[in-house]
């Protein structure tokens, strides 16, 4: 049992490597349409089922990296080659995977600019920087976890993960429904500039972020948590998986508005 913590963060590592393999062999292919009485055709079909599957296994990730510090919890078992085992599947799943999403929906927004025949790889590099930026956090708190007790000094990278992952199953499930704003959103290249540009300064910044965990069970120190929690689940039912970044945003906010304490009574472990 003492090695469950350590299978489940491999199992973290699997599906952030499969997912990778998903997102980039979603490439467009030419497809002959024939219809009787007419010549066939050509058309471009685009690969948004591997895209789909990418992100489902990001979630997947994300459970198995959630449900690896609650066993090492249960079970006390807590070492060096634990935590930095988990940083490296992390960052795979939640930097390297979410940049694979950024770097094929940059070439699906380049393509569909006005007399596009071919697009421009160096305009679609930035994609990677959220693998980067999420390399120096965990590398920084791997240093500095004993500071990060009560909350976390910078966006965790797994958040960053399941927002980004969570971009092609709304184009899945909301295009050419009411709630398609958000995928004419993520299809301007520069709009995913700018999401790349600030998922990658919160990673970095010194803002200290609630845990989903709060550190005492009080209506005082835990309501933030209960906000996210009940909006994300009212969200969910009034705009489906769209709730998912709105819920990011509202725990930014939150973040920026709690007064989170200067001391506490006793650590809280986490594998983040």
């Amino acid at each position: 049992m003492k090695h469950l913590p350590n299978l489940l963060t491999l199992a973290n590592l699997m599906c952030g490597c499969i997912a990778i393999a998903y997102i980039f062999t979603a490439q467009p292919y030419l497809s002959m349409n024939v219809q009787s009485g007419a010549l066939p055709t050509w058309q471009w079909v685009y690969g948004a089922q591997q895209m789909y599957l990418g992100s489902i296994f990001i979630g997947i990730a994300a459970v198995c990296d959630m449900l690896d510090g609650l066993t090492a919890r249960a079970l006390k078992v807590f070492s060096p080659i634990g935590k930095d085992l988990d940083s490296l599947a992390d960052l795979v799943s939640f930097g390297v995977a979410p940049s694979a999403i950024i770097f094929k929906l940059l070439w699906d927004a380049q393509m569909g600019e006005k007399n596009a025949l071919d697009v421009n790889m160096l305009g679609m590099m930035p994609a990677f920087l959220i693998a980067c930026f999420a390399a120096l956090r965990l590398a920084k708190f791997n240093i500095t976890a004993s500071a990060q007790r009560s909350y976390f000094i910078g966006m965790p990278v797994p958040a960053v993960g399941v927002v980004v992952g969570s971009f092609p199953l709304i184009m899945w499930y909301t295009s050419g429904t009411s709630h398609n704003y958000f995928v004419m959103l993520i299809q301007h290249k520069w709009a995913l500039y700018g999401i790349v540009a600030i998922l990658c300064w919160l990673m970095v910044s010194g803002v200290k972020f609630i845990k989903m965990v709060p550190y005492k069970w009080s209506l005082a120190h835990a309501w933030p948590q209960l906000v996210l929690v009940l909006f994300s689940i009212v969200a969910f039912f009034l705009f489906s998986v769209t709730a998912i970044p709105m819920a990011f945003v509202l725990y930014v906010v939150l973040s920026f508005i709690y007064k989170q304490p200067d001391t506490i009574e006793a650590p809280i472990p986490n594998t983040f």
